[in-house]
């Protein structure tokens, strides 16, 4: 019997993990999350955990890739909007390292060629993530082709099959989670201008927060039944929680004079391209739209600007500070 997960609220001193992972649930679109550290401080544990907290999306029956009923476009060619509907789970889908091309994409499914002698596509990790999160772990050793593929796929949020005599489309539109321990190997930057949020995640370094993680990992081994248990309520408090931030979400306004703010910020920080200012927004707005806030103040914005900007810094070599102490000056001239 399979234990259920560790319970994404009993997790204790990773507040900007948490957080980036609860924004990009909120709205996707912010992108997906890069999270780094060194090994033991719950990367994997708290993806996996995010499951459990994600409130249940309409799906087609019977849908392969989970085609949203009331979409008018992304549709699979399989004539979704004909069937009936039904509930289900968000998908969070683990992409090991050592996965083939051909499970991610998809391929011919041998066991129907030799059945009834047709060539039929059996749909790969990417349409099973579709509508949910794509995990990878020690994303940073992964392959340079696969890193090439999910460019691709992430960008477009669709999966182009042309393989075994097969050529075919399906949607595939998820948040791209990776995580791994920077001493091991940098990502390429392609990927890491992909990821909308990047966050750092460390050994906690006080006492009762170390003695904390190890009561309460102790209790789950013992009886993880019990002790997720003990975390329903909690559970289901922050799945409400993100239910009412995705209905407000597209109420929330962004002031003029905040924009030009963030404009600001990345034009000092010198970032490459848009799509740091357009990412600093939804993360705003993501986050306002969990504190119950109407519009985005500048709170807001200095909280998610470390995890929206740190990736997307150029290296300057006559500046050997990090990028979180970076962001942090050029928010500190921020007028207010």
């Amino acid at each position: 019997m399979t234990r259920p997960a560790y319970p994404f609220t009993a997790l204790v001193s990773q507040e900007d993990m948490q957080l980036g992972l609860l924004m990009a649930a909120v709205d996707p679109q912010i992108g997906g999350v890069l999270i780094l550290g060194q090994r033991g401080t719950g990367k994997s544990t708290a993806v996996r955990a995010l499951a459990a907290v994600l409130p249940e999306i309409s799906v087609v029956s019977g849908c392969a890739y989970a085609c949203d009923p009331k979409a008018t476009a992304g549709l699979c060619v399989g004539g979704c909007q004909t069937r009936s509907k039904t509930k289900r789970s968000v998908p969070v889908v683990d992409l090991p390292l050592g996965a083939s091309e051909e499970s991610i994409v998809g391929g011919l499914s041998l066991e129907q060629l030799m059945v009834s002698g047709r060539r039929v596509f059996e749909p790969g990790l990417l349409a099973r993530a579709n509508r949910g999160f794509l995990y990878v772990d020690e994303i940073n050793l992964l392959e340079d082709h696969l890193v090439d593929l999910l460019i691709d796929v992430a960008a477009s949020g669709e999966n182009r099959v042309e393989r075994d005599g097969l050529s075919l489309v399906h949607p595939a539109a998820f948040v791209l989670v990776g995580s791994g321990n920077p001493e091991e190997g940098e990502l390429r930057p392609q990927l890491l201008d992909r990821f909308g949020l990047a966050v750092e995640v460390t050994t906690p370094q006080v006492l009762a927060e170390r003695i904390e993680v190890v009561r309460r990992r102790e209790a789950y081994d013992r009886d993880p039944e019990a002790f997720v248990a003990s975390y329903e309520q909690a559970q289901e408090a922050l799945q409400r929680k993100i239910t009412q931030a995705r209905r407000q979400l597209d109420k929330i306004k962004v002031p003029d004079g905040l924009l030009e703010k963030a404009a600001g910020l990345c034009l000092s920080l010198n970032t490459d391209g848009l799509r740091g200012e357009l990412a600093l927004m939804r993360a705003s707005r993501a986050m306002a739209a969990l504190h119950g806030a109407r519009q985005v103040t500048i709170e807001h914005l200095k909280t998610v600007a470390p995890m929206v900007l740190r990736h997307r810094l150029r290296r300057d070599v006559l500046d050997e500070t990090t990028g979180n102490e970076r962001v942090a000056r050029a928010l500190a001239a921020l007028t207010p």
